[in-house]
Formats: structure tokens, C-alpha cells, sequence
């Protein structure tokens, strides 16, 4: 089957290179952090349509990627363990899994060939059993036809660079700037970028022990001499980093964790560790031009912040980081910060916490390949803490870097170029996503807060809700733990004010460096059966992680489940009333 001129003009190899697989189709985005295991390749995502399928060796056709940053670091750990895909098949833009590609082929000479192709063909490709695929073409057969795809050669970059860019790419400002460049300029390249922009500051996500690949690049970079340029803060890593021995982490995993946090420190990156680098003092301000990684963080910058960065992979994180340079596109440009989908929200009544990150998840549902503007929700005036945790739950299931609400966030009054869809979230959308992210037993014991790390005013809202069931007689279950993950900037300030001790005093686990997606046993206790949280992100990516089952509410149901060991399957007050009302006035 051959295809039309204009057919054959949207496919490209974007990474070129020779590979041949059965063909695993999804029209659905997999994020490969917290949804593919690093060490077989298996699909562990538990609300995915290829949850328990293993990749490996597969030619793998997805629209694109979603979630983590991080993926490009699972994805490079497979390449390098021999468990990845063959190659991967994608119909829209796509950087973090091209990232870790790429990385794969500068340093350590290992392709796997990446393609983006029309739509039309990539249909075409969903009957299809088997595919191989040359720099040139993609050939396979379906029903019995053959199919010879020709591709367009990978764009090369006519990058306006400037003379500091030269003399980076030429090996004056050392090899790891070099290195730092090549990959950058290969980026800039895959994206249609025509120059790269300075940026002011930095986070690292990729300090976070997703898999031995993160080390592996992170200490050849440090070898390379790699420093960087601007002020830099760090993600959440993988152990408490001044603990973990006496947590009983074994020293397999926790060496490694802790030569990977210590290797960016040496690079000149603060040791922030924390996944809400937001929550610092010196914060982006509005229009400020950044280069962030981790995605609940990229997303809450650019959505409420109204600085501006890329949702940029792991490795592409510190490469930008040691030149203090990013490629100028994709949401670094005006043009493409404006929403392309209108989201009509019905507004239940006098929703608790709960609604935000719930309102997040469906969105990115409702909008997984555009950026949204979201009506109708800004009379409940969200607080700073429900935006938090309503981008890190939209960054769960939408691969955009940023979202707007109308009459909220700074760029939500941004005029539309043409008519876009409009698609609505009503009462009975959030029971059901109330439903899929509670498809855990009645019976918990483990409550788990902060995800993303969580803040000064969440720490001190957990604690009066604690002291007031605390001061009515009640008691914790003994059998259930209750743990909170934040940075240590956030317990600094809340040791000070007296906030720690209060918490402590009820029996609360606060625990600095490390967040719930990076928390495994023997932090997680092994005893757990499962598990309540107050975070959409860690409802979604939780089973798959810590092989536990989640239930997700609001904090003061999180404080209830502390208490009585126990979660009704019901839905909340404000959701079922809203339910009932729906269906009475249809």
C-alpha cells in the first residue's frame, strides 16, 4: 500500500536509525515514569489500556507521552539493559522519550529509532502486526497488504547561535558543556526551533534514582566537568539522604541514590530536594524565562505562576542547567501558551480539597494532547495549595505543560485565534473519576501526604485537623501510619513556628528529600496493605509504584481514615448531593 504526496509530508524519522518488532498500538499516552518498569519493560500503570504488556522489543505506536519527566530516564535505562522498544511510532510532538533516545545515541551509542508521522498514516499503522523500519521508509503489511511508508530525513538544525553557543559547541567552554550543547542543539532541532533563549534558573528532576541510567549520565557528566551556570534547585530524590541507613533502605539502592543527589550537588545545584521548588522564597515571578523539570512543577510555573518553561525531560534538565541555554519553542512562544480547548465545569456545591485535584485529573483527561482553558470554577477561589495539587493531578493524565482557569490564573484572558472545541465536565464525570481513583479496600493503613511535597499551610491545616480530633477524645488507629514527604525549607519553617512538634505529637511521619513517587520499602511500610491519600497524582500513579492499592479524598478524610482505619466507598457529601441534583433536573 503505498500513500498520497500529502500523506507521505507529515512523516519523518525524528531520531533515524534500522529496527523491526511486533507492533503494540495504544491511542492512548503512556508517561514511562510510575507506568513502565525500568528493568523489564512491562506496562505497570494500572489505569492504562496496556497495563501488563511488556514493550520490549515491540515497535510501540502512541500518539505521544505523557506525566514524568523522568520517563527519558526509564527510557534510557531500558536501552541500556537491552529491555526497551525497538522504536517508537508517534503522530505529535513528542520530548521525552526522544529525549532519552537521543542521550542514548550521543553518549553511549545505542539507537533506537524514533518516527513521527500524519495522522492519516499512523492510522493506517493500528492494523498492523509487524513493522520494520529504515532511516527512509517504514514497511510492514496489514490484512494481507503490504505497506512501504517513505519518511523525510530527521530536520537539521539552522540554529541563529550565538558566539558563547559556538564556542560551547565547539569544546571551548570544556566536554560536558559540549556534550551539554549537542544534545540541546539535537532538541532544538526535533522541535523546529530557530534559536535558544538564556534562562534565569534551573530544577533539576533528574536527581530522582528512576533507574541506574539517571546515575550513569549524571556522573559522566560530572566526569566531563560539568558545572552549571545558573542557580539551579533540586527535585525530590530517592532516600531521606541524611537517613536512609538508619530507615533500613539497603545500601544496593540506597548508595546509588545518594552518589546520584551528590553528584548534582558537586555540579553546583542547591540541595533543595524538594518536588515543589515553587514553594521556596525566591519563586519565578510572572513572565520570568525559566528551565524547569518535573511536571506537577513545570505546569504549576507556567499555569499560576505565569513564568515560562518547558516541561523539559530529565538530562535535557542539566544539560540546559551547564549552558544556562534552552531551544525557543513550544511554550516559550506566545503563540503557542494559548488555550486550544474550552472545558465547561460544572461547579458542584461547597466541594471540599478533593474537588481541585479531581477537577485536575479530569482535565487532563478532557484535554491530554492541548492546552485547556477551564470555565466556570472561578467563584470558589481555589487557594494556592488547590492549584498545587490540581496541576500535579492534570500532569497525571495530560501531556500539555500548563492549563487556564477563567478568572484565576494571570494568562487566562488570552484572546482565541479561531473557534475551538469545547467539551464540558459535569457531576457525573467526577463520580466516575471519583470511582477510578478509588478502587481501593475500605480498610487502609497507611495515610500518605504530599505529593507534590506538601506546604507550609497543608502541614499546619493536616495539624488543626488532627488536634481537633485529637481534643474530642479520639485516638489514632494503632495500626495506621500516617507519613508526610515535603522539602526541607518546609520543615525548617514549620520547626520553627512549632507546627513539626504538634504534628509529631499525633503521631505523624514528616520526612524530608524524598516524595511519595520515589517512596518504596523499607519507607514504605512493608506491613501496608493499603493506602489513603489527599493527592490525584499519587491516586493515579500510586498502585502501579508501591503495588498497593489507593484510595484518594480530602485531607479531613485522610484525618478520618487515621482514626477509624477505614474509608467509606461511598462518595462524598458534595458529590453525591451534586449527583442526585443532576439526575433529578435531567
Amino acid at each position: 500500500m503505498s500513500v498520497s504526496e500529502d500523506q507521505a509530508a507529515g512523516c519523518r524519522a525524528v531520531l533515524a536509525g534500522q529496527a523491526q518488532g511486533p507492533v503494540i498500538a495504544t491511542r492512548e499516552a503512556l508517561s514511562f515514569w510510575g507506568g513502565v518498569d525500568p528493568a523489564t519493560g512491562r506496562v505497570i500503570d494500572v489505569h492504562h489500556p496496556l497495563h501488563g504488556m511488556c514493550l520490549s522489543g515491540a515497535v510501540l505506536l502512541m500518539p505521544t507521552s505523557r506525566g514524568s519527566c523522568s520517563g527519558s530516564g526509564v527510557l534510557l535505562d531500558l536501552i541500556l539493559n537491552g529491555q526497551a522498544p525497538a522504536a517508537f511510532v508517534f503522530s505529535e510532538a513528542e520530548d521525552v522519550l526522544t529525549l532519552g533516545a537521543l542521550v542514548a545515541a550521543e553518549m553511549f551509542g545505542m539507537t533506537v529509532p524514533v518516527a513521527r508521522l500524519s495522522a492519516k498514516v499512523f492510522d493506517t499503522l493500528f492494523q498492523t502486526e509487524h513493522l520494520a523500519m529504515t532511516g527512509a521508509a517504514i514497511r510492514g503489511d496489514t490484512q494481507g497488504l503490504p505497506l512501504d511508508f517513505p519518511l523525510l530525513p530527521p530536520l537539521a538544525a539552522t540554529l541563529d547561535l550565538t558566539e558563547d553557543d559556538r564556542a560551547m559547541l565547539a569544546g571551548r567552554e570544556g566536554p560536558a558543556a559540549q556534550q551539554a550543547m549537542r544534545i540541546i542543539f539535537g532538541m532544538a532541532a526535533q522541535q523546529g526551533a530557530r534559536r535558544l533563549v538564556d534562562v534565569t534558573r534551573g530544577h533539576i528532576d533528574g536527581c530522582i534514582y528512576a533507574s541506574p541510567a539517571n546515575l550513569t549520565f549524571a556522573e559522566a557528566m560530572e566526569k566531563a566537568e560539568a558545572r552549571v551556570r545558573i542557580p539551579t534547585t533540586m527535585n525530590a530524590i530517592s532516600v531521606d539522604r541524611d537517613h536512609w541507613r538508619e530507615q533500613g533502605v539497603p545500601p544496593a539502592f540506597g548508595v546509588p541514590a545518594q552518589r546520584l543527589a551528590d553528584a548534582y550537588v558537586r555540579m553546583g545545584c542547591r540541595a533543595t530536594f524538594t518536588c515543589s521548588p515553587y514553594l521556596l522564597d525566591e519563586a519565578p515571578q510572572e513572565d520570568e524565562v525559566i528551565a524547569w523539570s518535573e511536571s506537577n512543577a513545570v505546569i504549576f510555573a507556567n499555569t499560576v505562576l505565569g513564568a515560562r518553561t518547558a516541561k523539559h525531560p530529565d538530562f535535557l534538565d542539566l544539560c540546559i542547567a551547564v549552558t544556562g541555554r534552552a531551544p525557543q519553542s513550544g511554550v516559550y512562544l506566545d503563540a503557542n501558551r494559548r488555550p486550544q480547548r474550552i472545558i465547561e465545569v460544572t461547579m458542584p456545591a461547597d466541594p471540599d480539597d478533593a474537588f481541585w485535584p479531581l477537577l485536575g485529573y479530569l482535565a487532563g483527561r478532557a484535554a491530554s494532547d492541548c492546552i485547556p482553558l477551564l470555565r466556570g470554577v472561578a467563584e470558589a477561589r481555589p487557594s494556592r495549595d488547590d492549584l498545587k495539587a490540581m496541576c500535579a493531578a492534570f500532569g497525571t493524565t495530560s501531556a500539555a505543560p500548563m492549563f487556564h482557569i477563567e478568572g484565576i490564573t494571570p494568562e487566562a484572558d488570552g484572546v482565541f485565534d479561531e473557534p475551538v472545541e469545547v467539551v464540558q465536565i459535569g457531576i457525573r464525570d467526577m463520580a466516575a473519576g471519583w470511582s477510578l481513583l478509588n478502587e481501593g479496600p475500605e480498610e487502609i493503613d497507611l495515610v500518605a501526604i504530599g505529593s507534590p511535597h506538601a506546604s507550609v499551610t497543608e502541614c499546619r491545616k493536616l495539624a488543626d485537623t488532627l488536634d481537633l480530633a485529637l481534643g474530642a477524645g479520639r485516638r489514632r488507629h494503632p495500626e495506621v501510619e500516617v507519613m508526610v514527604t515535603a522539602g526541607r525549607a518546609v520543615i525548617g519553617e514549620l520547626r520553627a513556628e512549632g507546627t513539626l512538634a504538634r504534628l509529631q505529637a499525633a503521631g505523624v511521619r514528616v520526612l524530608p528529600d524524598l516524595c511519595w513517587c520515589s517512596i518504596s520499602e523499607p519507607v514504605l511500610p512493608s506491613r501496608t496493605r493499603a493506602v489513603m491519600t489527599n493527592s490525584g497524582k499519587y491516586a493515579h500513579y500510586g498502585p502501579g509504584l508501591a503495588g498497593r492499592p489507593v484510595r484518594f479524598g480530602s485531607l479531613a478524610a485522610c484525618v478520618e481514615a487515621a482514626m477509624s482505619g477505614h474509608v467509606e466507598k461511598s462518595l462524598p457529601p458534595w458529590l453525591a448531593d451534586g449527583l442526585t441534583t443532576e439526575i433529578t433536573t435531567v
